[in-house]
């Protein structure tokens, strides 16, 4: 399944990289999301790619009860942010991995950070693979608006982080 998605924000391109590599707001994202618990990494590297790695545990309140029995009462998500090095415009590439232990579901697309305007749109393009036989598309339609939902509060909570300046 297809799930693609733009975030807008009222900042530069460089403006939101940092937020979206800071520690503290990466570990509000995760709280926002209603996170049990979360543990959140940010490697930097000499030639100014950064990988933002997260570990959710998530209740599974809100799941379906068939997709439930996979899981269990919680799950962990797992979602990694592989940025590259930014353009002469401050422009970014990069790619997404999003995986729910314990289920066979999985999420891979690319990123990316561009100017527009005096703003900045991050979009999100990628595939929702459940690889379970015969129920594999129920279970991606009943994640996908779970992972729509996390895309919103990410918006959220960065409008807000970046309008405290």
């Amino acid at each position: 399944m297809r799930l693609t998605a733009d975030i807008r924000y009222d900042a530069a391109p460089d403006a939101v990289f940092a937020m979206l590599c800071d520690e503290d707001f990466q570990s509000k994202r995760c709280v926002a999301t209603g996170a049990l618990a979360h543990d959140v990494t940010i490697e930097e590297f000499d030639d100014g790619g950064v990988v933002v790695t997260a570990h959710r545990t998530m209740p599974t309140d809100q799941v379906p009860d068939f997709v439930r029995t996979f899981v269990g009462q919680t799950l962990v998500v797992s979602e990694i942010q592989d940025w590259q090095a930014a353009d002469d415009r401050g422009n970014r590439e990069g790619t997404l991995v999003l995986e729910i232990k314990g289920a066979p579901v999985r999420m891979t697309g690319t990123l990316s950070l561009v100017a527009e305007g005096p703003g900045t749109v991050e979009v999100i393009d990628g595939d929702l693979k459940a690889s379970v036989p015969l129920v594999g598309g129920k279970i991606e339609k009943s994640v996908e608006p779970a992972i729509r939902a996390a895309i919103r509060v990410e918006e959220r909570e960065g409008r807000a982080w970046l309008a405290r300046g």
